[in-house]
């Protein structure tokens, strides 16, 4: 075998979450899920009986949070599964995949919620306020409690992943803080409609829900198509990873043909080309570059091609 075609492949399952982390954000998740739900359906309930289309949109709001909850929670489940022929990178992505499908859902049913305001807008319908403050101030409540369920992190040595938190417990998180907003609208249009009559006050702040899911639905969406499209993990510039490697040893002379990217939300993997003279010290080159991307850029797994004093023989592996 030729010295351009030695690999080294690095990966430490010591970067990986640890399996009570992992447990217990599945539990967070579930936990989340099904009181989402139930407030869901009583507000449902609650804005057919009251007649509140703040109501309504914000549990169509909890709905997709109820899924996007639900989804994540599968998705944990599913990402524990091994590797196999097909996926030989697991099935890490089913989250980032579901993260995805729940934000193109959330911003369909915003449309909805703005064309069934203009309607209320035209022709305002009769509110029971009472109804309506009531499931409104329960939501309110249970959104609080469920923001604190989804809100524990890990600590230690699993810093970095609850730095570099799951995409879809990040989402859902987004999700419910927008539901707290949510319920304060419906709050406050109960109690405007109560104090002053101004039955358009209802369809007035459904339009602010719908903005909110608007705003949460394209930052989830931009999150996890920059995953899927393999961009550049956010917060990782590929001009100082590459000048840290090539300091990191005297004989690596460059660093070319780098690509890094995400499996899912804390997962940083790279593959790169290194420089060396014809007599350099590969092993200790290659061990210190991958010291360097694993220590300083939390790049849990590496493929490093080393090329010995000749070109790579690929067409493109002078552009990095």
């Amino acid at each position: 075998m030729s010295a351009t075609g030695h690999h080294h492949h690095d990966h430490h399952p010591g970067h990986a979450t640890p399996a009570r982390a992992v447990r217990g954000r599945e539990s967070r998740l579930l936990w989340a899920a099904l009181l989402t739900t139930g407030t869901m359906l009583a507000e449902v309930v609650g804005g057919f009986i009251s007649g509140s289309l703040a109501l309504l949109a914000d549990a169509g709001h909890m709905l997709v949070d109820a899924s996007a909850l639900a989804l994540a929670w599968l998705g944990a489940r599913i990402a524990r599964r091994p590797p196999d022929t097909r996926r030989s990178y697991g099935y890490g992505r089913v989250e980032v995949l579901a993260g995805f499908v729940n934000a193109l859902t959330m911003l369909l049913l915003a449309a909805w919620i703005v064309w069934e305001a203009a309607q209320r807008i035209r022709q305002p319908e009769p509110i029971l306020t009472g109804v309506m403050l009531g499931v409104a101030m329960v939501g309110l409540a249970v959104n609080l409690l469920v923001l604190s369920v989804l809100g524990g992190h890990a600590h230690g040595h699993d810093h970095h992943h609850s730095h570099q938190h799951d995409v879809n417990v990040q989402g859902a998180r987004l999700h419910v803080i927008g539901d707290l907003l949510g319920s304060l609208a419906a709050v406050a249009a109960a109690l405007v409609v109560r104090w002053t009559g101004w039955t358009i006050a209802d369809p007035l702040l459904s339009l602010l829900v719908a903005l909110l899911i608007v705003f949460s639905a394209w930052r989830l969406l931009r999150r996890c198509a920059h995953i899927l499209l393999e961009g550049t993990p956010e917060g990782l510039d590929v001009e100082e990873m590459v000048a840290a490697v090539e300091a990191s040893h005297a004989d690596i002379r460059g660093v070319h043909h780098v690509h890094v990217w995400s499996l899912a939300g804390g997962e940083r993997m790279a593959t790169l080309h290194l420089d060396l003279p014809e007599r350099g010290d590969a092993r200790a080159a290659g061990r210190a570059a991958r010291t360097v991307l694993r220590e300083r850029f939390h790049i849990g797994h590496a493929t490093i091609q080393l090329d010995h004093g000749e070109d790579c023989g690929e067409p493109d592996c002078r552009h990095r």
